[in-house]
C-alpha cells in the first residue's frame, strides 16, 4: 500500500521547506492534510506530485506549493476569518481552516462544492471547520464582510474590487492576476485606502469566471 504519510512528510522537506515557505505553522499544515483525499481516485497515487491535477469540471487542484505559497503570504495567525473564492477540491480550504478562525469557501460549480463537503468530511482531519457556499466568488459574499484575509484560487484580469471592499482594514488578499506572458501570484494589503502590492512568482491558474473576472 502507499505510505501517504511519507509522500506527505517528503513534499514538505523537498517541495516546500527548500523553496522558501519557511513559516512553520504553514508547513504544518500541508503535513497534516491528506491531500490524497481531495483528488479524484484515478490521481491518488500522483496526489504529491510537484504539479497540479484534474479534479473533474474542467478544474484543477493545485501544485502543492502553490497552495502553501498562498497560505504563506497571507500571514495568518490563528483567529482571522478568511473568505476564499474557488473551493474546488477543498484542499486549500482544509490548509487554511488550520491556520484561521473560520474559513467560508465560494465555488461557482454545484458539482463542484457538493464533492469538496464530502471530502472535508471524509479527511477527518480534527479542528477543521469549513463552510461551502456556491456563488459567483468574483463578487465575494457582500453580506459577510469584512474579512481578515481573502485567498483566489483563480486568475483575474485585476485585483476583482468586490473582494478588496470586503476586506478588512490591514487584511491581505492573495490572487493570481493575468500577465502578458504568464499569470503572477499576488499579495496586496488594504490600510485604509492605501492598497500595496507584492508579487510573489509567475504561477498558473484556470480564468476566474464572474461579475468582476473574466
Amino acid at each position: 500500500m502507499t505510505d501517504f504519510a511519507a509522500l506527505r512528510a517528503r513534499m514538505v522537506e523537498r517541495q516546500l521547506r527548500r523553496r522558501e515557505i519557511s513559516d512553520e505553522r504553514v508547513l504544518g499544515a500541508m503535513e497534516a492534510v491528506p491531500r490524497e483525499a481531495f483528488v479524484p481516485e484515478s490521481e491518488r497515487r500522483r496526489a504529491y506530485a510537484d504539479s497540479a491535477l484534474p479534479i473533474g469540471e474542467g478544474q484543477t487542484i493545485s501544485q502543492p506549493w502553490i497552495v502553501a505559497a498562498i497560505c504563506q503570504a497571507l500571514e495568518l495567525e490563528g483567529e482571522e476569518r478568511v473568505l476564499e473564492v474557488g473551493t474546488g477540491s477543498g484542499y486549500s480550504a482544509c490548509v487554511l481552516s488550520l491556520l484561521a478562525g473560520s474559513v467560508l469557501s465560494i465555488e461557482r460549480l454545484p458539482e463542484l462544492a457538493a464533492r469538496a463537503r464530502l471530502a472535508l468530511a471524509a479527511a477527518a482531519v480534527p479542528g477543521v471547520e469549513v463552510e461551502v457556499v456556491i456563488g459567483d466568488g468574483s463578487r465575494g459574499l457582500q453580506d459577510r464582510p469584512p474579512f481578515d484575509a481573502i485567498a483566489v484560487h483563480a486568475t483575474a484580469p485585476a485585483p476583482p474590487q468586490a473582494l478588496l471592499g470586503q476586506l478588512a482594514d490591514g487584511g491581505r488578499l492573495v490572487a493570481p492576476i493575468a500577465g502578458r506572458g504568464a499569470d503572477v501570484l499576488t499579495a496586496f494589503r488594504r490600510r485604509g485606502e492605501t492598497l500595496r502590492s507584492v508579487e510573489i512568482g509567475p504561477c498558473r491558474f484556470v480564468p476566474l469566471l464572474g461579475e468582476q473576472g473574466f
